[in-house]
């Protein structure tokens, strides 16, 4: 389980536009790096529409904003044009950064128990390290809490 003061596990998946992205390659940043269930869901599009909103205030406090979930590179090229997204989005189809971040759970759904992402917003450091951990999230208060709390 991840916990506050462990170093982030470090991983490199790949961007909506196919270009590879480690988490270390923000050292010296503030990152929030969020896992959501599915492009194009309501919960996801609302969370992913309020980090977009609050974006430019993210990025005046030197914050780098990182959505991710299993769905493909081109997925994420379409929320994000379809959504006007301007933060990264990460294609994660292998579960790397999921299972190190340990929001691969069980989950249950219309009666039905299975896997999937558990929404959860993880805050690194400067330095690597984390921060903060939001469990179960609220889609459309994820980000202004976020701001709030920092």
């Amino acid at each position: 389980m991840i916990d506050i003061g462990m170093k982030a596990p470090d991983f490199v998946l790949s961007d909506k536009n196919g270009n590879t992205v480690s988490l270390s390659d923000f050292l010296g940043k503030k990152v929030v790096l969020y896992f959501y269930p599915k492009d194009n869901t309501p919960g996801c599009t609302r969370q992913g529409c309020a980090f977009a909103a609050s974006y430019d205030e993210f990025k005046t406090k030197n914050i780098e904003v990182i959505g991710i979930s299993r769905d493909s590179v081109s997925s994420h090229v379409k929320f994000a044009e379809k959504y006007n997204l301007p933060f990264i989005l990460l294609s994660d189809p292998e579960l790397v950064a999921i299972k190190a971040y340990d929001v691969w759970q069980e989950k249950k759904m219309c009666g039905k128990v299975g896997m999937g992402v558990v929404r959860t917003t993880f805050i690194i450091d400067e330095n690597g390290y984390i921060e903060k951990v939001m469990h179960k999230v609220k889609p459309d208060t994820n980000a202004s809490e976020i701001l709030q709390s920092l």
